[in-house]
């Protein structure tokens, strides 16, 4: 049994920003007494897919390179690098769904990423947010990247009743739990799900740092700190956390970005 620890940050669909006095943004789903709502305007305008890349990423007819927002598919072959388990699964589906019909674009705070790709939750002419159908469909993984939260909810919801139906990729040994105590550095890496007991708290000026063992650590920037409970309160739970394995020799660090990364365990 799983419980999530993110009620702090998973109560709203607004997003809210605002200064401290330093003047550092801040963006969270909790309401702040200096914050203001972030406009969000959304898109109407409806798009031919060119091209399908992967279960995350598409093309426009314009060009317009599009990466979903909120989620992540495994990766699909590409010449030299091998294909994660899922992925193929993820991409045909998405051309699949695609086929003979249009999308338009829904934005959030943050409109491209640092490879210039357009940031979007995909709708259909239909209505159907394509993202979201993905993780209902355990094709996809949520991967929330703030300030960009506007549908954090609803992809939370459907994560969680995906891996308990254990559809898709859910089902594959691939995507088991690791215990922190079975991490190797040859036989570990990319996505990955990974528990145990974090023993030690500790921070420096960017980020805050939960200790599992001596060869093992979760990262969370400062900045991002609002969406979260109380850090001290992670101290001495078990739980397991998700995202991108960082190695450097015997060492492994996950960041995590959001409390939906953080999940209790119960024993």
């Amino acid at each position: 049994l799983v419980l999530l620890l993110c009620t702090p940050a998973c109560v709203s669909s607004k997003v809210y920003e605002w200064r401290d006095t330093k003047g550092t943004e801040h963006y969270s789903d909790k309401l702040h007494p200096e914050a203001k709502i972030v406009d969000i305007k959304p898109g109407y305008s409806f798009f031919t897919v060119k091209k399908v890349y992967d279960g995350d990423t598409i093309e426009l007819h314009d060009g317009t390179k599009v990466r979903f927002l909120g989620i992540n598919t495994p990766e699909v072959q590409h010449r030299d690098k091998l294909g994660q388990a899922g992925g193929e699964e993820a991409k045909n589906w998405l051309i699949n769904k695609l086929d003979n019909t249009k999308v338009r674009l829904e934005y959030d705070v943050e409109k491209t990423d640092k490879y210039q790709r357009t940031l979007a939750y995909v709708f259909t002419e239909k209505g159907e947010h394509v993202n979201l159908s993905l993780v209902e469909a355990g094709l996809a993984t949520i991967s929330i990247y703030p300030p960009n939260l506007k549908y954090v909810n609803e992809l939370v919801t459907a994560e969680n009743k995906a891996e308990q139906d254990k559809i898709g990729i859910w089902s594959l040994p691939e995507y088991t739990v690791i215990p922190v105590n079975k991490l190797t550095p040859a036989g570990n890496s990319g996505w990955a799900r990974v528990a145990g007991k974090i023993i030690d708290i500790r921070s420096s000026h960017k980020f805050i740092y939960l200790g599992f063992s001596n060869q093992f650590e979760s990262r969370i920037e400062r900045k991002w700190l609002a969406l979260f409970p109380n850090i001290d309160s992670y101290l001495n739970k078990t739980v397991e956390v998700r995202g991108w394995l960082n190695r450097q020799q015997k060492h492994f660090s996950v960041l995590i970005r959001h409390p939906s990364a953080i999940r209790e365990l119960q024993q």
